[in-house]
């Protein structure tokens, strides 16, 4: 089955790195939390933890993220963990990787699995989807 919406980021908090153990690199790396908010198929909030090796001057970085999901899908309420991750170099998404964590679905989305991902539109809306099984 595939459930899809859109997504905003509601809030993003910045979170310092411990002084140690610190290893300089040519991009800055960083770890903020997120809460999204979602709408349409999938429908619900999200709470985030996200980490990126980013260069904010020329916009090329790589991110990974993981998300717990409180809400529903296709009207099926419950919450679950998902992974994804992507590098950019400016003004594209490559190297994606997207996954339902096993065995992390509650409610009527126990026992979801599968893969999903993410896209954002030339206006700037962002999009997510699910390719998923309950079972």
């Amino acid at each position: 089955m595939r459930a899809a919406g859109t997504f905003s980021v509601h809030t993003f908090t910045p979170t310092e790195l411990g002084p140690d153990p610190v290893v300089p690199t040519g991009t800055p790396v960083g770890v903020a939390r997120m809460e999204k908010r979602f709408g349409g198929e999938v429908a619900g909030r999200s709470a985030t933890l996200f980490t990126s090796a980013f260069d904010q001057t020329t916009g090329v970085g790589t991110y990974v993220a993981m998300e717990s999901f409180e809400g529903s899908l296709d009207g099926r309420s419950g919450a679950f963990n998902f992974a994804h991750s992507a590098t950019t170099s400016g003004s594209d998404r490559t190297a994606e990787f997207f996954t339902i964590v096993p065995s992390s679905g509650t409610g009527e989305l126990a026992g979801i699995s599968g893969a999903g991902g993410m896209a954002v539109d030339s206006d700037g809306t962002h999009r997510i989807w699910f390719d998923y099984e309950i079972g």
